[in-house]
């Protein structure tokens, strides 16, 4: 009977012992566990993170680490730790959560335009993604790239055209620049080549003067009529004259690429650069900023007319005013003179 009463206690210790570690089982690895209330929380895990880096930005948003820690530890997580961004979403179970941040990299979109410089691209990309803005910039400026894909470096920004693309965040700079010339060749369809053939311009001289385009005018509707001056003035072997090349060509010479210059004065049109316009004829070397594909596509599809000349419109601002002769665009530039005398803009 005593034996019987031992024995029957043995059983009831260990049913208890296995429904307590049936239990802790259950609850470690399927029981909800995390502590924010938003509908989805975000992680993000550099290619060079371990499970402490992992670990440390979990602890805010799990209710209970230790046993975060030890089925990451059961499932071999701690020494596989994959790098991306990665979901976890409200009332996620460890076992989910797991499985989240091993294999469902998440990607980010990346947005990007108007850059006027490579660096100032690089800076914007780097926010977006896991890549640096320095290595972004040495991929982007990488000698051995630019020859195999047939740019130079003052035309290297062209091959980058704004709009927002997928990517997943642990993205190398090798590996974004190599993606973007792709959307690149793509963008250079058949149609846009061949127009591009039409007018006598290499896709690098299209963007360039795309790029003048862009800073000429923020009217979508108007860039058409700009670039057609352009290519009249090209057509007749006339100079440019485009104020944004001087202003670009006054910000490359200081090296300060934020300063503002709303007014183009006289003594500006004798800096010697080529990206001057008003002293060099032809397109300068490269683009002055990055252009809008609207801006592209107004080069491609430029309106045909018999304007040489315009000048800002200050009875409709943000329009110009066009003139086909040096004498009707004289009248229309003192209007512009008077207005901006009026300002006090000095610079």
């Amino acid at each position: 009977m005593y034996i019987k009463k031992i024995l029957l206690a043995i059983v009831f210790i260990g049913l208890a012992l296995a429904a307590y570690f049936a239990y802790y089982v259950y609850s470690t690895m399927f029981v909800p566990n995390t502590a924010f209330n938003n509908d989805t929380a975000y992680i993000y895990i550099k290619s060079t993170d371990t499970y402490d880096n992992v670990r440390e930005q979990l602890v805010p948003l799990l209710k209970d680490i230790d046993k975060f820690d030890a089925l990451a530890e059961q499932k071999k997580y701690v020494n596989n730790i994959k790098a991306g961004r990665f979901a976890i979403k409200k009332d996620m179970s460890n076992n989910d959560i797991i499985n989240s941040i091993r294999s469902n990299n998440i990607p980010v979109k990346v947005s990007f335009n108007n850059q006027e410089t490579l660096e100032k691209l690089a800076g914007r990309v780097a926010s977006q993604i896991e890549a640096d803005s320095i290595a972004l910039l040495n991929a982007m400026k990488d000698e051995t790239f630019l020859t195999e894909s047939h740019f130079k470096e003052e035309t290297a920004l062209g091959m980058y055209i704004p709009n927002s693309y997928e990517f997943f965040w642990n993205t190398s700079a090798e590996k974004f620049t190599s993606r973007m010339l792709t959307e690149y060749n793509r963008f250079w369809n058949d149609s846009r080549m061949a127009k591009a053939k039409a007018i006598g311009l290499s896709q690098d001289e299209v963007i360039a003067l795309a790029s003048i385009v862009q800073k000429e005018t923020a009217k979508v509707d108007e860039r058409p009529r700009v670039a057609g001056v352009y290519i009249n003035r090209l057509k007749k072997r006339m100079p440019l004259q485009a104020d944004p090349t001087v202003i670009y060509a006054l910000k490359k010479k200081t090296g300060d690429f934020e300063q503002v210059i709303k007014r183009v004065l006289y003594k500006d049109l004798e800096i010697d650069s080529p990206y001057n316009t008003y002293k060099y004829a032809g397109l300068p070397p490269g683009l002055i900023t990055m252009p809008d594909v609207s801006s592209i596509d107004a080069v491609l599809n430029y309106e045909k007319h018999n304007y040489y000349y315009f000048v800002v419109n200050v009875e409709n601002f943000g329009y110009h005013k066009f003139a086909k002769t040096l004498a009707q665009h004289n009248r229309n530039r003192q209007e512009y003179i008077r207005w901006i005398n009026n300002t006090g803009i000095r610079r």
